[in-house]
């Protein structure tokens, strides 16, 4: 949505107190604000959550933005700093690494599991796996790492933009993202074989994640969201520079549709007595 006169036009509308021009604004940004929050965080249910709060943030300091940079890099900065220090997510208690994830792929007793798919069909259950599993991979890294691999990755920013919102050269940005990708198509190939040349198979791997609560039959959240293409959350001129040829090892990374619960929080905010605090203050 980077028309920029079309679109800074109804930004001044918005901060003029405009509740449809408002509605616009935070409707264009709410899929990209979703999914940086789904691969920063892990679980929709937590994307959920800590998407409102950016999107509250984005509509509270609306006014400040003064058309210096393009307005989804300022929104990447505010969505960015609130992840970085979000602690109300899963992983914030129980931080994984490369070592326990490989270690539970090599040593976990898959074949002890009886069968709990609760008549879901096994190709459907394999693929939330596939997609649950290779997100939640994304919590091996530390904080910055995932912000670079996600930046770089799966929305494809150039090394200007990112390192804008990151706070960091071009150049330091391009050098962190190649190692964290090698680091991360290194874990794949060795490991995984959907996306590498690893033996593990979500296929054969579903019981044993029903378990252990990492997909759930009754809520399948990644089957059930709408695709989108990358293009439709992000529009910028200049994609990514090419730093290496390992995009292969990363064509899980989707885009989603946010979940109609976010359109609907931001429909009933700005009917809210809030919303008319915010609107005249």
């Amino acid at each position: 949505m980077e028309k920029n006169d079309e679109l800074f036009t109804l930004i001044d509308k918005a901060v003029a107190g405009d509740g449809k021009s408002l509605e616009t604004v935070l409707m264009g940004v709410k899929d990209l604000v979703f999914n940086l929050s789904l691969r920063m965080l892990g679980t929709f249910a937590d994307a959920e959550d800590a998407a409102q709060d950016i999107l509250l943030k984005i509509m509270t300091h609306l006014s400040s933005f003064k058309k210096e940079s393009s307005f989804t890099t300022w929104v990447f900065r505010i969505a960015v700093n609130h992840l970085k220090n979000y602690k109300k997510h899963m992983f914030a208690h129980c931080p994984l690494s490369f070592e326990y994830y490989g270690d539970d792929i090599v040593n976990g007793k898959i074949g002890d599991v009886p069968d709990l798919t609760q008549n879901v069909e096994k190709a459907v259950l394999a693929e939330e796996l596939k997609m649950s599993c290779t997100n939640v991979m994304l919590q091996c890294l530390d904080v910055e790492s995932r912000c670079i691999f996600i930046l770089g990755t799966m929305f494809q920013a150039d090394s200007r933009m990112a390192g804008e919102i990151l706070e960091m050269t071009p150049e330091a940005y391009r050098q962190k993202l190649s190692r964290i990708r090698k680091k991360m198509a290194g874990f794949l190939e060795q490991y995984c074989g959907e996306y590498g040349s690893g033996t593990c198979r979500c296929s054969g791997r579903v019981n044993y994640a029903i378990q252990n609560h990492r997909i759930n039959p009754a809520s399948l959240d990644y089957s059930n969201a709408a695709v989108i293409p990358d293009r439709t959350v992000l529009d910028v001129k200049d994609a990514m520079e090419e730093i290496d040829h390992l995009s292969q090892y990363f064509s899980f990374c989707r885009t989603y549709e946010a979940p109609e619960k976010t359109a609907q929080f931001i429909r009933d905010f700005l009917k809210s007595e809030p919303f008319s605090v915010v609107k005249n203050s």
